[in-house]
Order: structure tokens, then sequence, then C-alpha cells
């Protein structure tokens, strides 16, 4: 029984500073104003909220804000079967989802038999069975809802306020007394003078007796004919709101404090204020949902604190404690190894604040319970810790870990930055003896394997095997194992000793004194292609054994009747993981029972594994828009043949699972079954857009996992999109007819097309046949002229041989003649000379050699006579031979001249023609 009380004492004064998880809402996050004055929960989960913008909606991914229907203050809100009723200034009435999904009031105040009082504001909604109650300061709207009539009942209050008891409803009339409603009438409770002189803020069930709580924070039993105060730890202060949760305990909401929780004795769970994680201190509206999460309508925002969660936080919001590497709980206290040194709280004062103990400043790596003392590895050594004070009795700096040593009580085993040292006990006290000789490798795990013979693990070198001296003096052997992956750890489960990395587990065995893969522990911790990220942690008292992934916190524990590991995931936001502090440093501390304390970079989060529950969750498509381009979207009725436009191929969802942990993280998956068969990749994002799709029909499908758990539903929307009107029927039969007549076009000018083709072909054909007839009679032509030229040449040669014969002649005579000349016998000879003159001027000879020159060269003669008509016959014969390109040598003999005598006829014949001094006679000749 003692240890029962004590462990209650124990879990009362730790949750007096770790809080439920609080998530906050500012007004920037919602998108509405400051105040909230009311909240509610639809069956759907769904959270309304009653805010000065107007009525603000909450799915758990997306706030909506719908004004009032006069723009004015929205001040009550209720929600009952598919309606939410909102009370705001001169008007109250209800909203209902139209077939798009979003809200649309409706008024009940337009059927009113009697008018509303001026400036009348509905402050209060109570929903009692088939009604629902509006009020005011002044009245009480009570509507039915079966047959939708409406009473009205008188209740004058300074401050709107209606209860729900068991089966009654009770109000205060100011400076009346307490009623209740019966059969539609106000019957009298209690006329006494505190209910008269004070604001009735709620109305509780204590020890089965009705309990009244007045503006001032003063609890009274509501007897049949008095009042009793009843005594609590709770000081009364200025109260605005308060509700009675379901597990009996109270909520007071205060003007300027935050929140307190007091259970059905009167003592205060814990208080909770903007200095301790609250948006605001003045707190208008309270709401218990249906999962027990507590929410709180702020002057200033929304908070929501997750009341059933198994996790509860004490958050360092100034900076005092820094990031948390170890906790210990002993003789009462609470200490907590960080950063920035260690600090500790009375665990039995719930007020107690974290408090540094002198001399600790720095790095602290571990706290040890050994041998009834308490010992702390420091950056500066180790210290002994009794209560608030340290003691050092080691400078040998940085201490990582402390174990005793088997067979030696009075000395104990530290690991340090460079190597191992001892610690020993002597005159009553333990104090610094020696370094162990021979290792100096940061030794932050190490296990014995034997009295003198452990294994020490360095995350990048790998694991040593040492052995060790009778004295603990010196090292006697060193064996180096290469690391297994990195981010390695050494740890001792039960009887074995572990070393894992990010390959996997591995177990040491003795016999073959090396590490093999342990497969059982390694799938047990490796699933889903999730590792731990950092180091194992044992947990001797529930022989369980701990890692950390990126969403998951892993606890494997033996089965009870398989020899197969068992695994519990306990789902946690990545966000969590990473305010864990440095990599590699996790700290888990065993506190009691089911209770755990997790290490955090700005103080620590509290584990209880009893409240672990199982729960449902069920996905909503909430919204689905259709858009062209960048046009306006438009938003598609639900419950509707979902035929879109094509136009209209641009399709956006939203959807939402109505869940409000601030350590369960929800992500979805999709598919779009005729497009992506594929599920998606898991994401946070509670919404999609599918653009520019083809025609077709369509079946998107979404489901959820919230933490592990998958949704229990898949949702899931079906829509077609209709051709394009270019592929319509009625634009096929377009296509084929204006098909039919194009062929039919398209065949008449290929006709008349390849008509003119063929007539262009017999065209280009004759042609073809002319020209070969033309290049045929080129060449006739061709080979006659050849046959001509030959002739010509066959003439050349003939005037060549016969010019060549007479020049061969006339100096044969010209010789002979000179020969005569100078010969005897005068009268015989002349003879001979004159016949010789004769042959030489022979105009036969030159009337052929004419007619040859002529044959060969026509119109020479002819053009040189036209060109000089005063030459003579003789002259001509020059021309000829200078035509034939003979010096004057050669043409002397054709004259019967001398070589001089020709060169005077040369230039005689010059003068006639009338050259210039520079032009050649015989070049003139030639190009004639």
């Amino acid at each position: 029984m003692l240890l029962k009380c004590a462990f209650l004492f124990f879990a009362v004064g730790l949750c007096a500073q770790a809080l439920p998880p609080i998530q906050n809402y500012a007004p920037l996050q919602y998108g509405a104003e400051n105040q909230n004055w009311g909240l509610s929960q639809s069956v759907n989960k769904n959270i309304y909220v009653a805010n000065n913008g107007g009525l603000l909606t909450f799915n758990g991914a997306v706030w909506k804000l719908y004004t009032s229907p006069n723009g004015s203050v929205i001040r009550s809100v209720r929600s009952h079967e598919n309606r939410i009723y909102t009370g705001c200034y001169m008007e109250f009435g209800f909203w209902e989802k139209d077939a798009l999904g979003q809200l649309l009031y409706h008024s009940l105040t337009a059927d009113l038999q009697v008018p509303l009082i001026e400036d009348e504001q509905f402050w209060n909604i109570l929903q009692y069975d088939s009604w629902v109650l509006f009020q005011s300061l002044e009245r009480i709207y009570v509507y039915n809802t079966v047959d939708e009539s409406m009473e009205i009942i008188d209740s004058k209050s300074t401050r709107a306020r209606i209860f729900k008891l068991q089966d009654e409803v009770f109000f205060q009339k100011a400076n009346i007394g307490l009623f209740k409603i019966e059969h539609g009438t106000a019957v009298l409770v209690s006329d006494h003078p505190v209910v008269k002189e004070n604001i009735i803020i709620g109305i509780m069930e204590v020890e089965d007796k009705p309990l009244l709580l007045t503006e001032h924070g003063t609890f009274y039993f509501l007897n049949t004919d008095s009042l009793t105060e009843w005594n609590t730890e709770w000081q009364p202060s200025n109260i605005y709101s308060s509700l009675q949760l379901k597990d009996g305990s109270i909520i007071l909401g205060t003007i300027s404090n935050g929140m307190y929780q007091i259970d059905q004795t009167g003592k205060i769970i814990r208080h909770i204020n903007k200095e301790k994680g609250l948006n605001d201190n003045t707190v208008l509206a309270i709401y218990e949902d249906i999962e027990g999460n507590l929410w709180l309508g702020l002057d200033n925002g929304i908070s929501v604190i997750n009341m059933n969660s198994p996790f509860t936080e004490f958050r360092d919001e100034v900076g005092k404690l820094g990031v948390v590497y170890a906790a210990k709980i002993f003789e009462g206290n609470l200490y907590l190894g960080t950063n920035q040194g260690l600090f500790y709280k009375n665990m039995q004062k719930e007020d107690d604040s974290f408090r540094l103990i002198p001399k600790t400043e720095g790095q602290v790596w571990c706290l040890r319970e050994i041998k009834g003392r308490l010992f702390c590895g420091h950056n500066k050594g180790t210290f002994m810790i009794n209560g608030g004070e340290a003691i050092s009795i080691s400078q040998f700096p940085g201490t990582w870990e402390i174990k005793e040593i088997e067979g030696k009580d009075s000395l104990l085993l530290q690991g340090n930055y460079n190597g191992l040292s001892v610690l020993h006990y002597q005159n009553e006290r333990w104090g610094f003896r020696n370094k162990i000789d021979g290792f100096d490798i940061s030794s932050r795990f190490f296990e014995f394997i034997a009295p003198d013979k452990l294994l020490v693990n360095h995350e990048y070198k790998g694991v040593y095997t040492i052995g060790i001296d009778r004295n603990f003096n010196k090292i006697t052997a060193i064996n180096r194992e290469e690391p297994h992956g990195g981010g390695a750890s050494l740890v001792r489960y039960e009887s074995r000793i572990l070393y894992s990395s990010d390959r996997g587990i591995y177990t040491y065995i003795d016999k073959e004194q090396q590490f093999k893969l342990d497969t059982l522990l390694t799938q047990a911790f490796f699933l889903n292609d999730e590792h731990p990220i950092g180091i194992l942690v044992p947990d001797p008292n529930s022989k369980s054994l701990w890692g950390f992934s990126e969403h998951n916190i892993l606890i494997v524990a033996p089965d009870k009747f398989k020899n197969v590991p068992k695994t519990l995931k306990l789902a946690i936001p990545a966000s969590f993981r990473k305010s864990m502090g440095v990599l590699g440093f996790e700290s888990l501390t065993f506190l009691k029972d089911q209770h755990y304390l997790i290490g955090t970079s700005n103080g620590y989060v509290a584990l209880d594994l009893a409240k672990l529950k199982e729960k449902d969750y069920t996905i909503h498509i909430d919204a689905v828009w259709t858009s062209f381009l960048e046009k306006e979207e438009r938003r598609v009725a639900f419950g509707t043949e979902n035929k879109f436009k094509f136009k209209e191929n641009n399709i956006h969802f939203l959807y939402s699972v109505p869940e409000y942990d601030k350590y369960t993280e929800v992500t979805y998956q999709y598919k779009l079954t005729g497009l992506y068969n594929e599920w998606s990749k898991w994401s946070t994002i509670p919404e999609v857009t599918f653009n520019n799709l083809p025609y077709g029909i369509y079946t998107f499908t979404v489901r959820a996992k919230i933490g592990n758990t998958f949704s229990a539903n898949v949702s899931s929307f079906e829509f077609e999109i209709a051709k394009p009107w270019y592929l319509s029927i009625w634009a096929i039969i377009f296509y084929f007819l204006t098909g039919v007549i194009i062929s039919v076009v398209v065949h008449k000018l290929y006709k008349g097309y390849y008509r003119k083709q063929q007539e262009q072909l017999v065209k280009e054909n004759k042609k073809k046949v002319k020209r070969k007839k033309l290049k045929a009679l080129k060449k006739i032509v061709q080979v006659e002229n050849e046959k001509l030229a030959q002739e010509i040449d066959s003439k050349n040669r003939e005037l060549a041989v016969s010019t060549m014969s007479l020049i061969k002649k006339n100096e044969f005579l010209s010789t002979i003649k000179e020969q005569l000349k100078n010969s005897e016998g005068k009268h015989q000879i002349n003879s001979v000379i004159r016949t010789i003159d004769k042959n030489i001027n022979n105009e036969d000879d030159w009337k052929f050699f004419e007619e040859a020159f002529n044959n060969t060269d026509k119109e020479f003669l002819k053009k040189i006579k036209q060109l000089h008509p005063d030459l003579t016959p003789n002259d001509l014969k020059l021309c000829a031979y200078l035509r034939l390109n003979l010096a004057s040598k050669e043409i002397a003999p054709l004259l019967n001249i001398s070589a001089k005598s020709v060169e005077v006829k040369r230039y005689r014949l010059r003068k006639k023609m009338e050259l210039p001094h520079e032009t050649s006679l015989t070049s003139y000749i030639l190009e004639l």
C-alpha cells in the first residue's frame, strides 16, 4: 500500500510539470479574428468554432470561415445531428451542408411570433433531446426540432449561462435565484443569497451531488434547502468558463491565468497558462471532443490539449535546461543531465522547478545508480550526487559510462574520452585510482565478456577486444574488429551483447569470439525499409529493447509463446525524432511501471504505455473542384452524376481525417484509376490536383495512415470527362461526310491532275523524240562538218604540198638559171633561161594555187578585195602567200624575185593598205 501511494504521489508530481501535448492555433493560422466564444463537434468529428469573424470549421487539415448572416460576431455554437446551430447579434439559426458540401445558413428568427429584444445577443446554445435552447441575457428560446415550434422563457441575467446536469436543464435569473426548466416553464430551485448575489458559471456533479461554481471560483454543493461550500486546493480566482470532463475532473477557465484542472477530491491536477504553453491566458470557452481532447477558445487563438495522449511534455521554453542527455529518479528527486549541467527538482513538491546543481556546469553524459549511490559522468570528470550537492570524485575528463566490475566490489570501471579509468572505494568514499595504460581510444560503449576481458566499441574504428591485468592497471592484449556499418552502438540486452548499426543487429558469439548477424532482432527492428536511427536502449525492467526510427519508437520484447521477438511500433511525427537532440545520444529512462522519460532538445517527454489505445479513423473527401486552364474553379456537387465537360479537365480534390492529436501524424495516399492505377507515395498534404486529364471514366480513391494505423475506409469519387466537341458523334458524322466530299473532290482533282500529267508526259515524249531527231541531225551535221573539216585538212595538205612543190620547182629552176648565166654559149643559154622564166612565171601554176587556196579559205581573197580594192593581182598573190604564213625567203621563189624585192613589195602593200607602223602585216592578214 505504501509503495502504491508513493507511486501515485510520484505520478502526480511528475504530471505537475509534464503536461499533455498542446497544439496552438493563432488567428493567422485559422484565418479569422482573435476571440473564440464557443466550440462544438459534429458526428463526423469536424470542429466548429464561434469566432468574432464568423463560424470557423476545422476538419483536422483545413480551416474555413463562414461569415455570420448579418456580419456580426458569432457568440455561440452547438452541433446536433446534421445541423450546426449558431447565435449572434439579433439572430440565431442553423447551418446545413448543401450538395456542394458547403454550409448554408437558415434563420430561425424570421418566423418568430414575438420580435427580438433590442440589441439582443445569443451567448449560449444547449441541446437537450429534440430541443435546442438559445439563450440571450433576457430570454431562452426553446426550439423543437421535430415540429419546428418555438417557446420563449424569460431569463434576465447578468451573464448568459445555461446548464444540463443529468436529465435537467438549469439557468439563473439575476438577483432571483437558480431555476430549472420543467414542461416548458421555469421552476425555482434555490434562492439562496449566494445564488442571488453571485453569477453561476458552472454546475457539475461531485459525490452524486450538484456542485455550483461561481464567477469568483468558489464551489458550493447544492442541497435541498441550503448550500455547502466545497473546500479545495484551488485558490478562488475570476472564472469565465468551466466544464466537467467525462472522467469527472473539472476544468476551470480563468480570465487572466489560463486553465486549471481539479479532481473530484478538490486537488489540482494541473495548471496550464501561457507560460506553460497556451496561446493566451483568457479562456472564453471549453469543449471536450469525442476522443477526449480539450479545446480552449481563447481571447487570442485556440488551444487543443490532448488529455488522453500517452505522451506528456515538459518544455523548457526559456532554454534554461538545454538538451537532455540523461535522466534519473533518485531519492525522491528527478535529475536531468544536459549539455548545460545537472539539474534536479523535488518530485514531492508539485510546484518545484528545476535547479542547477553547483559545480556541474557543462556537459553531462550519464547518470548511474550503483551501490545505493548516484554517479554523474561529466565532461569535467565524475561526480557523486547527494541531493542538490555534487562532489567531485574524479577529474579525469570526459566520463562516458560507469560500470561495476564483477568480483571487485570496491572498483568501478569508467569509459572516458581517452580510454578507460578506475574508481575505487576507500575510507568510505569513492575516488579516482588510475587510468588503465595501453589504451587511449574513446570508450563510450564497453561491456565485459569475462572478469578481465571486455569489448570496447568506437563508432568509426570498430570493436576492440581488450584483455586487462588482474589489478586493472594496464592492457595485456588488444584485438580490433572492423566496424559493421555506421552509427554503431554496443549494449547488453539480457545475457547477450549486441552491436547495432545501420546494417543490422549483431550478437557476440563467445565461442567464435566474433559478432554475427542476429536475423530475428534485425527483422524485428528493420521493418518496411525503416531502421533505427541512433543507439539501442535496453530496458531490463520490462526486458525490452528500444530504438528510434524517423517515424516510430520501436520496442522489441520476447514473445511468451514463440521464440520470435515481437515488435511494438509507436508512431511519432518526424518533428519529434528531430527534437531528441544529437543523433546517437538518445536518452530513454525507465521511471515506473510503464512510464518512461525521453530526453529532448528543450526538456523531456514522458511516455505512458498503458494509455496506448487502438482507434478507428475515417477519411472523407471534403470537396471537389473542376477548372479549365487558369479560370476560376467550380465546386462539384456530391451525389449527382459527375460528368464534366472536356474543358473542365483540371480536377482538384480536398480530403481529410479529423484527428487532433499532436503526436499523431496523418499521411495520405491516392490513386486515379483510369490514369494512374498505382498508389502514390505517402504525403502529409491533404489535397491533390490532376491537370489536363484526357476524356474517359475515372475513379479517384484516397486512403490515410494515421501513425501506423490505416483508415478504416477508403474514400472514392467516380467521374467522367466527356469527349471534346470535336470528338462527338455529330462531329464524327461531319468528319465522315467531309471526308467523303474531300475524297470525291480529291479523286476528281487527282484524276484531272493525272490526265494533265499524262498529257504533259505525251508532250514531253514528243519533245524528247524531237530532241532526239535534232540530236541525230546535229550528229549528222557534226559528222558532215567533220568530213568537211577532213576534206579542208586534205585540201590544206594538198595546197601545202603544191606550194612546197612550186617553191621547190622554182628554187630548182632559179638555181639552174643562175648556173646557166655563168656558162658559155650565150644564145642557147638565153633560150633555156627564157624557157625557165616561162615556167617560173607560169600562170597555170598560180591558177592552180589560187583554186586550191580558195578551196581552203574561200572568203579571204573576196574579203581583202572588199577592204582594199586597189590591190593588184600580184598584191593579192603576196597576200595569199602571207596568209599561208610564208616567210619572204619562201615567197621570193614563188614570185621569181629576190627576197629583198619581196620586202619592197611588202612595204608597198602596207602603204596601200594604210596600215599603222606598229601593226604587223602578216598578223593583220592572218586575222582577217
